[in-house]
């Protein structure tokens, strides 16, 4: 066998001795999750200040880069962007409504137009197998995307926490998952 080969089987065997560690994670997700889909609203209002959290520490980063570059045009461009980022950041923790409400309207967005392209791309590859899937995938995105922004701005209070609800349910179950292949 192979360098590569004996360091994966090592690294699964490592792995394999933790496996009660991934079951224990996937069932903190999955009590998180379920605590998120009892309350979508400080689920929305959690997940606005994580990224707003994220936003802030962007913008810091950008703010520190721009004293490192060499051109004056590039040090405000970095400037001005670690600045926007930073505004932003702070706006998402000074008035969690109004940031879920603009993060759901461009999850809409994102949604539709990803979806769009998707069933573009799978319908211009008609003849190969498989397309079909590709096209189904877009459409229900886009549909997704329809539905949220038909029931934008006031959706806008629960739709961001049902995401990190789910996400965390089916994060949750896929390291039980995990955990328990390891096991085997």
């Amino acid at each position: 066998m192979t360098l590569q080969g004996d360091a994966l089987k090592d690294a699964i065997g490592q792995t394999r001795a933790k496996w009660g560690w991934f079951v224990g994670l996937g069932v903190l997700l999955l009590i998180l999750g379920g605590i998120a889909s009892g309350n979508l609203f400080i689920a929305t209002v959690a997940s606005v200040y994580v990224v707003g959290w994220l936003m802030l520490m962007a913008g810091i980063i950008e703010i520190m880069h721009a004293f490192g570059v060499k051109t004056w045009s590039r040090f405000f461009y970095w400037l001005l962007s670690g600045l926007l980022y930073a505004v932003a950041g702070f706006f998402a923790f000074y008035n969690p409504l109004l940031a879920s409400a603009v993060l759901t309207f461009l999850l809409a967005v994102a949604l539709l137009a990803s979806g769009v392209l998707r069933a573009w791309v799978g319908y211009k590859h008609r003849p190969e197998k498989g397309w079909g899937w590709l096209v189904a995938a877009g459409v229900i995105s886009a549909l997704a995307g329809l539905v949220i922004a038909m029931g934008w701005p006031v959706n806008s209070v629960w739709v961001l926490g049902l995401f990190l609800a789910v996400d965390l349910i089916f994060q949750g179950w896929a390291f039980i998952a995990v955990g328990l292949a390891l096991k085997k």
